[in-house]
């Protein structure tokens, strides 16, 4: 077996995994996590399945940069170079990432299957997520702080705790909208949005 990626020093390797990747976010869009099976992979992008593993490896390493690539593309909705300037704004671009992910139900199902497994140190996603929550945790922070700096925030909230709950107001709308899809997870998250200016309001009360 060839070694993960061991191709992508050369034009016409990356080239391969390019494209490999596209017909793998198109596939499991389509069709699903379920339906991501190595066969169907590798007969989309006209390979055979050894062909295939000697451009990642493993099937799950094909996931995990299938990931990789779709966190690209939410990266640049999300504009994370420019930090929000008020609550609500921050809120807003979250609920545009939901409805962009809600759009590929197969990658949401992707993404939270695979996170789940990924908890246990050994497996082969495990370092993936656990840099995707830290660079998640650090931009929440980061755009946090300057919210609260504006006066967004009540002077109480610890922009670190409250970027973990984001994440996991985020991550657990996605896995309850895999059980029912009536869920919507945008209106979830601006009714998050509504208690945060709700916090910010009382706040000077509070201390009274």
């Amino acid at each position: 077996m060839g070694s993960v990626g061991g191709d992508r020093s050369y034009p016409k390797g990356l080239a391969k995994r390019e494209e490999i990747l596209a017909t793998a976010l198109e596939v499991i869009a389509e069709h699903g996590f379920g339906g991501a099976t190595l066969r169907e992979l590798a007969e989309a992008s006209n390979l055979s399945i050894t062909g295939l593993v000697h451009h990642f490896g493993t099937k799950e390493h094909l996931l995990v940069e299938v990931l990789r690539r779709r966190d690209e593309i939410d990266a640049d909705a999300y504009d994370t170079d420019r930090l929000p300037d008020t609550a609500a704004t921050m809120i807003e671009r979250l609920a545009g990432l939901v409805d962009l992910n809600a759009a590929v139900p197969g990658l949401v199902t992707l993404y939270t299957n695979l996170a789940a497994d990924a908890a246990a140190p050994a497996h082969p996603a495990h370092a993936y997520f656990r840099e995707r929550y830290d660079q998640g945790r650090s931009l929440g922070r980061d755009s946090l702080s300057h919210l609260k700096e504006r006066g967004e925030l009540p002077d109480g909230v610890d922009p670190d705790d409250l970027a973990h709950l984001l994440i996991a107001a985020v991550d657990g709308l996605q896995l309850l909208w895999q059980y029912d899809k009536s869920i919507d997870m945008t209106r979830g998250l601006k009714a998050l949005g509504t208690l945060l200016e709700l916090a910010n309001k009382a706040a000077p009360s509070a201390d009274t």
